[in-house]
């Protein structure tokens, strides 16, 4: 599907009320993304400052289970204390870690190393905010064994 195409389930220029102006295809692509479950990330969060740890340079590996029930899948890293904890589709653990200290609300998933922040209710950049730069590639480096292949600003990385 080309990138202006519209689904079938977006409503029709002649069952629209937007203007001709192109604003129909701004909204038709805004129905698309939604439909596909893409979503864009913040690029910034005022909570990083109250609540990112100053070490993050020493990260458990990807690998960790949960800390409470040892699952070894779909685990976050809590950014303020590293405590690797499961997601809401297992039991639910960093959620509940994020509900019992409210100050601990930015979280990366070892699974896909997005980062989320709770009290936001958003996924974040990491690559495009400072502070989860670095902690986003050594999550990438202990994950797949070498850098990511795109450095901070999306310049491709030298070889």
């Amino acid at each position: 599907m080309a990138s202006r195409d519209i689904p079938a389930s977006v409503p029709s220029s002649s069952s629209s009320s937007f203007a001709q102006s192109g604003e129909e295809d701004d909204q038709a692509l805004l129905y698309y993304g939604a439909e596909s479950g893409w979503v864009e990330a913040r690029k910034s969060c005022n909570h990083l400052a109250a609540s990112l740890s100053p070490d993050l340079t020493h990260i458990p590996s990807p690998a960790s289970c949960c800390s409470r029930c040892e699952h070894p899948k779909e685990n976050w890293l809590c950014l303020s204390c590293k405590e690797v904890l499961c997601s809401r589709f297992v039991n639910k653990h960093m959620l509940q870690h994020y509900q019992q200290q409210t100050n601990h609300c930015v979280a990366l998933s070892y699974s896909d190393l997005s980062v989320w922040c709770f009290a936001c209710e958003a996924y974040l950049d990491a690559t495009a905010i400072e502070q989860l730069r670095h902690v986003h590639e050594t999550a990438y480096i202990l994950k797949f064994g070498e850098a990511p292949p795109f450095i901070p600003g999306g310049v491709p990385a030298t070889e």
